[in-house]
């Protein structure tokens, strides 16, 4: 199997700039062009609504873009201080299995194992996708999202991970439709955490999940 490409962008790119990046990708790695990849992110503050969204979960409309698009999920946030990782993979290559329930665990156990290098249980919860955490006080707030498409088994758009976002701007969503539960981050749990730091981490765990990785230093066509 050939290594999985590894890339890492220094600056904030456009949500619409990486969905077009990402389908550049899908369909390179579909007909053999290209190798498979990891791309981590950083975004400007932004609203996305994935396909299974409604009008009643956007509550302030004015706060900030929104961006329609086409991963599985509904509401969610991105912006600085959180890392989305986005993972273009050929569940049909050696390796692989061509099971979306498979991988969807093995993204949040990617998350979970990553959070334990900073001291952080997380875990999942039966009913609500996504990496989540009990609080001091005793109730449980999500940390990791997922939100994924699959184009004839090549997959993209992937996790994001709460290391030190501003929290308030989930308050003008319902997070991934779940009403009731709070939003938490690395930062909010008193882990002073860096996004380098995360990303060392979050490369270990996915090469023992996925396998190996090489740098990626191929410009990044669509937010160029």
């Amino acid at each position: 199997m050939a290594q999985v490409r590894w890339t890492t962008s220094k600056t904030p790119v456009p949500y619409p700039a990486a969905v077009a990046e990402m389908e550049a990708e899908v369909e390179a790695i579909r007909a053999g062009r290209a190798a498979e990849r990891v791309w981590l992110v950083e975004h400007p503050p932004v609203y996305t609504r994935g396909a299974s969204a409604d009008d009643a979960e956007l509550l302030e409309p004015l706060r900030l873009p929104v961006h329609r698009t086409g991963r599985g999920g509904r509401f969610t946030y991105h912006g600085p201080g959180q890392r989305v990782g986005y993972v273009m993979l050929d569940l049909k290559a050696p390796g692989r299995r061509a099971d979306l329930r498979w991988f969807v665990r093995a993204l949040e156990g990617w998350l979970i194992d990553t959070l334990a290098d900073f001291g952080v249980r997380g875990g999942r919860r039966e009913g609500r996708i996504g990496v989540w955490v009990g609080r001091a006080d005793g109730s449980e707030a999500k940390i990791g999202a997922l939100g994924i498409r699959v184009r004839r088994w090549v997959t993209y758009h992937g996790v994001s991970l709460n290391v030190a976002p501003e929290l308030a701007h989930f308050r003008g969503i319902v997070p991934c439709g779940l009403g009731g539960f709070a939003v938490t981050s690395l930062a909010d749990l008193g882990v002073p955490a860096t996004i380098p730091e995360v990303d060392a981490r979050l490369r270990v765990h996915f090469e023992r999940r996925f396998g190996a990785t090489v740098d990626d230093t191929a410009p990044v066509r669509a937010a160029s």
